[in-house]
């Protein structure tokens, strides 16, 4: 079963490397980095920290460079990581297990920040819950799909935000979707950066509006990113 791992970036300088230099590279048969024309150092980075690692180009939004990125993989199975994420050591033995399950259609992992203590703790442990309890994964939490229910679903919508979750909606009426137990590591940020209360109730708002039908437009003009 073939892997690949497909990395949107943009001004991801302070992440990248370490993002890269984690992923054991012979787990996985590619590696491929879609970035939307970074300002910074991303892209002298990439080489850097990954040999083999392929960097890629395409136009600027999350959506469309994880959809580019699908467009040039050449493995059985996609999986779609954040630039600040680290995955597990065991990631791809852990996807392979799961989609041995000829009914598993994709899955995600488990979350926790690197700020991993109180509030952090907590906010993670109610994300992963959510997650487990209502099938819908967040970009975060690494989203993995076999390539033939990606492209039968058309992969990701071209919103400005909350492409993750419409992904999501759609691949769980494709089949089961595995809720990994093993964690990645995400950058705290974004909660530190607002403050952890802030960001939950932004976080929250912002999903309620978008399943209540407010355009990702709008909500996109909510939502800050953070670098």
């Amino acid at each position: 079963m073939t892997l690949s791992v497909i990395i949107p970036t943009l001004d991801e300088e302070r992440t990248i490397r370490e993002t890269l230099a984690r992923l054991q590279r012979a787990a996985f048969t590619e590696i491929l980095v879609v970035d939307g024309s970074s300002g910074d150092g991303t892209v002298a980075l990439v080489s850097e920290a990954a040999t083999g690692a392929r960097l890629l180009t395409a136009a600027r939004g999350r959506a469309r460079q994880m959809n580019a990125g699908a467009a040039a993989a050449a493995g059985e199975v996609l999986l779609f990581l954040h630039a600040d994420t680290v995955l597990p050591p065991t990631a791809a033995d852990d996807i392979r297990a799961a989609l041995n399950d000829p009914d598993v259609v994709g899955g995600r992992f488990d979350a926790r920040l690197d700020r991993d203590r109180g509030l952090y703790r907590l906010v993670c442990g109610m994300m992963n819950w959510r997650s487990r309890l209502t099938g819908i994964a967040t970009g975060d939490q690494a989203i993995f799909v076999r390539r033939t229910v990606f492209e039968a679903i058309g992969g990701f919508p071209d919103i400005p935000i909350m492409e993750d979750v419409a992904f999501s909606k759609r691949l769980k009426q494709m089949g089961r979707v595995a809720a990994l137990r093993s964690c990645v590591v995400t950058s705290a940020r974004r909660w530190e950066r607002h403050g952890p209360v802030r960001t939950v109730l932004l976080m929250w708002g912002l999903r309620l509006l978008f399943f209540l039908g407010v355009s990702p437009e709008r909500l996109h003009r909510l939502y800050s990113d953070v670098r």
